[in-house]
């Protein structure tokens, strides 16, 4: 006898307040949304992956993105010995030239989210980045090896 397997789609009811629903059914029209469900399940989605970076054990995929002055004497090279040091969570790195003497530059990581968190205050304090955000996913990517 097989387990009874669980639909693929569940329905459930949410009441509230008028004013609320408004806001909803403006966003959905506003983002051409296909339907409430679509943005619900949007809206459920990013609130997990807040909590699961909260939680920081899971792992997950995400980027780490930098602006920084090139100028800076040793920064380039003070921010590749911590990607190389943390080269377990960084997948691959690219920069682009920005104007008035700075780089962009994106990290793609996959970890557990408090290392990445981690990782990204480590290059975030670094003298000369001007900004630094890590963005996570809700999965991690398959192992690369």
């Amino acid at each position: 006898m097989t387990a009874a397997r669980r639909p693929q789609l569940a329905r459930f009811s949410v009441s509230l307040p008028a004013d609320l629903l408004d806001e909803l059914d403006d966003m959905v029209t506003r983002r051409q949304l296909p339907n409430r469900s679509h943005a619900i399940a949007e809206m459920a989605r990013e609130q997990l992956i807040e909590h699961a970076q909260e939680l920081g054990t899971k792992s997950m995929a995400g980027t780490i993105s930098l602006v920084y002055d090139y100028r800076k004497r040793n920064l380039q090279r003070k921010l590749a010995d911590i990607q190389h040091q943390n080269y377990l969570m960084v997948v691959t790195s690219t920069h682009v030239h920005l104007e008035h003497h700075h780089y962009l530059e994106v990290l793609l990581v996959q970890g557990p989210a408090r290392d990445l968190r981690s990782l990204a205050d480590t290059l975030a304090a670094c003298k000369g980045v001007k900004h630094a955000r890590l963005n996570l996913t809700a999965t991690a990517m398959p192992p690369l090896l």
